[in-house]
Formats: structure tokens, sequence, C-alpha cells
């Protein structure tokens, strides 16, 4: 990677869809050089010639698909990010298992765009830290099932956590999704991520809190719109927690 600016190369078969990832991505000023493939094979080529910083694939392509390149760039000694971008909603769980980044869906939404070419920058300069490429994180992901199709959903989209019984709601900024998790599980395996429980029924991301009002009657966080109550036996906590972080309520 030159600088800021990344090396990427979109493959996909569709041209108009080639065309218009290109025209989307050109705009985003980290962005460098753009290389374009309409097949797996000439996508595999281009890595063999070219530094490429991050890969954005289609998964249904002829010949050598998008998950075949993929187990490919596994062997790679330079392997690059990985991003998927289709309309198969379907391959989600097995682009994470490869160690995917990011997977879009189409129609592509430029501001989910620019939200995957953060996450590609930020791994990209994590595996640059360590020396080698980012670790896929098992708990940074979570499988959830909606309308009978399995979706993943990223744990940096997840604003805050509602125990439901057995279950455990998770609230993104689109939807929220229903999981067999205990919430004591997630407040054990989050807590390094920045998930605070702050009550027996919310397990809050304090990188989404709005506001907080920890000396209010009761006392309460705002995350995402959503007003919250903080248990009083829990306020200790995250009061040590916020000193912790040096993170400072607003009242």
């Amino acid at each position: 990677m030159t600088g800021r600016h990344m090396s990427v190369l979109i493959a996909d078969d569709e041209r108009p869809a080639l065309d218009e990832l290109a025209f989307l991505l050109r705009r985003d000023v980290r962005i460098g050089a753009i290389h374009l493939a309409s097949s797996g094979a000439e996508a595999l080529r281009l890595l063999s010639t070219e530094r490429i910083d991050a890969v954005f694939l289609d998964i249904h392509m002829p010949g050598l698909s998008g998950f075949d390149l993929a187990r490919a760039l596994a062997r790679f000694e330079h392997r690059p990010a990985l991003v998927f971008v289709t309309a198969d909603e379907e391959g989600a769980v097995e682009a994470f298992d490869l160690a995917a980044v990011d997977y879009l869906l189409k129609p592509l939404r430029p501001e989910r765009l620019e939200r995957s070419v953060t996450r590609v920058l930020d791994a990209l300069r994590a595996a640059s830290v360590s020396g080698q490429q980012q670790p896929h994180s098992e708990d940074a992901m979570i499988s959830v099932s909606l309308g009978g199709t399995t979706r993943i959903v990223r744990r940096d989209d997840i604003r805050y956590v509602q125990a439901q019984g057995d279950y455990a709601r998770l609230h993104t900024a689109e939807a929220s999704y229903l999981v067999r998790i205990p919430m004591a599980d997630l407040e054990r395996q989050w807590a390094d991520a920045g998930f605070v429980r702050i009550h027996r029924s919310y397990l809050v991301a304090l990188t989404h809190v709005t506001r907080m009002r920890l000396g209010a009657v009761p006392p309460t966080v705002t995350v995402d719109g959503a007003e919250l109550p903080v248990s009083r036996r829990l306020l200790p906590t995250l009061r040590e927690t916020l000193e912790a972080r040096r993170i400072r309520p607003t009242a």
C-alpha cells in the first residue's frame, strides 16, 4: 500500500456491476490503482503480476468462482484483504470461513461500501503491525437467521444487545436479530471489544453511546436513539469502565 492509497482488484463477470463498483471506488480518496477482471482466471493472473492490497470479488463467475479464487489467495505470500460483493445472501457463512473482511450485497449502497473500505484498511494496518495477515476472529461476527435465510452480522455493527428469555436480540442500525446465545456469554466474549453490561437486560457498545445521564433518577444511557436503563447494581462498574477508558459521562 502506497501511503494511504490502496491498490484494489475487482473481479466480476457482469460488466455493468464491474463498472459500477469501479466508479464508486474511484470516488474514495483512499483508493489508488484499480484493476479490473471479468473472470476468476483473469483475476488470478493479475494477482500474480500486480501488487494488490484488496480484492472485491463476485462469487458466481464462470470457471474459477470467487470462492475458488479466495482459496487460491490463501497460498499467496502477500495475501490481499478479501471482500465479497454479490447478490447471493446464502454465501456469507462460507465467505467468512475463508477469512473475508466483509460481505457486501448487491445493489451496493455507497455508504456501506465506504465502511467496507475502512474495514479493509483497518485489517491491512493490523496485518502490517503484526507482520502477518490479520487473524480471523470467530467472535467478531455472528450468524443469524432471518426469514429462513442465514446472514452474518458483524460485531462492530451491533449497537446494543437486549436479553429476551433464553435469547438475545442484537440491535443494529438497520434491524434487530434474535439469537439463542446467553447474555452472560456475550458479556464475557465481547468485553474486550467495548461492550458493557448496564442492566440485566442490556449490553451496550460504548462506541455507539451518544448520551449518558448517570446522575439522573433513574440513570440511563442513549444508544442509537434508544434510552436504556442502567441498574444501580451495575452503575459502579460502568463508572469504573468509563474512567479506565477516559470517557466522561454527559450528566
